[in-house]
């Protein structure tokens, strides 16, 4: 059964959190708020915070950027996973993912489902890996935050979570660089 292993430690991991808008700041970014709130509850180090205008050069630049650096393990971002013309995270993200994780979007998709139907299929939430970091592009909802975190990310981002999690495997994540092989 899936579940913690209480004879496990528990390993914080950094996290940094990004906000897509043209229009929030941090002092009304809710969304950013939940998501830095569960991301202490839960015992993390909240590295870094940001917002960025919906513009893909800025979302890349910023989301590169925290992924080179060796005290951030994840990258969480939270809007533009829309389809009006600003929502273009999942566009320049995507292309500087070295594996996808389709199955963060399928998940993600099938809880918020239980919440708000069809209209799911209004998020192009997407996930993926790029110089041994996680990435998650999450809704700007604080709503989607919370079913990102709550259903997903809250137990693959601990590493007593059973069968298998995220942690164990972050010391693998650059292991074809280090070999000196091509992924």
């Amino acid at each position: 059964m899936p579940g913690i292993d209480d004879n496990r430690p528990f390993i914080p991991v950094g996290i940094a959190v990004l906000t897509v808008s043209d229009t929030r700041t941090l002092a009304d970014d809710r969304s950013g708020d939940t998501l830095a709130q569960r991301i202490a509850d839960a015992g993390h180090r909240l590295v870094e915070r940001a917002i960025v205008p919906d513009d893909r050069q800025s979302i890349a630049a910023q989301v590169s950027a925290w992924t080179v650096r060796k005290d951030i393990d994840v990258v969480i971002t939270t809007g533009g996973t829309g389809f009006t013309g600003r929502d273009v995270t999942p566009e320049a993200l995507e292309p500087i993912f070295e594996k996808r994780m389709d199955g963060f979007s399928e998940v993600f998709h099938r809880i918020s489902y239980d919440k708000i139907g069809t209209s799911t299929i209004q998020s192009r939430a997407t996930a993926g890996v790029a110089n041994a970091t996680f990435i998650f592009v999450l809704p700007g909802s604080p709503g989607a935050c919370k079913d990102a975190w709550d259903g997903i990310l809250k137990n693959q981002l601990d590493y007593r979570h059973m069968p298998c999690n995220f942690v164990e495997i972050m010391p693998r994540l650059d292991e074809h660089l280090k070999r000196g092989g091509a992924a």
